[in-house]
């Protein structure tokens, strides 16, 4: 899978809930993890994390909005609850992404609203706890950028092998083809 994410959560307060949105994203191949104005007590990874993942994946603790440090080009995806957030199973995800998620009983603040570059919603009826939310997101992440077949139209498996590998054109410096490239005659 191309690019890179990482997911957090803004304002956490139960440390079972770090501890399983960690191992989540850990299962999911998540870049790093992230906490923004969380609780003082879960700025570590809890005993609920079986899959011990800050020895897989960065865990960034930031006081505020204001202190997030993220990399160049990655764009915030806020999950919440909103009128005007795209459905989940609709949004195309971007391909370097940091996806916040709300506290327990709560909702993203308006400053880490303003952050985002995109909001999309999970369809529910009512609101979801947060690691579930996390790997909702996660998994449809996971479908959205990952080479599968297509989904069967009836029930049951694909009708089809997934797709193979694209390969591009050959990559031409200063008018000449790369050695080792495509097409390249090497």
């Amino acid at each position: 899978m191309r690019g890179y994410f990482a997911i957090g959560a803004e304002g956490l307060s139960k440390r079972m809930n770090l501890g399983t949105l960690m191992r989540s994203a850990h299962a999911f191949g998540a870049s790093f993890f992230f906490t923004v104005d969380a609780a003082e007590k879960i700025r570590k990874a809890p005993p609920t994390d079986t899959s011990k993942s800050p020895g897989h994946l960065p865990l960034f603790s930031w006081d505020s909005v204001e202190t997030m440090d993220l990399p160049r080009g990655c764009q915030v995806v806020g999950v919440e609850l909103t009128d005007e957030a795209i459905d989940l199973p609709s949004f195309g995800h971007p391909l370097q992404a940091a996806y916040v998620l709300g506290p327990e009983r709560g909702s993203l603040s308006e400053k880490m609203l303003a952050r985002c570059d995109h909001v999309v919603k999970i369809p529910t009826k009512f609101c979801i706890n947060v690691a579930m939310a996390g790997a909702v997101v996660m998994y449809d992440r996971h479908r959205a950028m990952g080479r599968y077949a297509d989904r069967s139209l009836t029930a049951g498996g694909p009708q089809s092998d997934r797709p193979g590998h694209v390969h591009g054109g050959p990559i031409m410096r200063r008018g000449r083809i790369v050695p080792g490239t495509q097409n390249s005659g090497a």
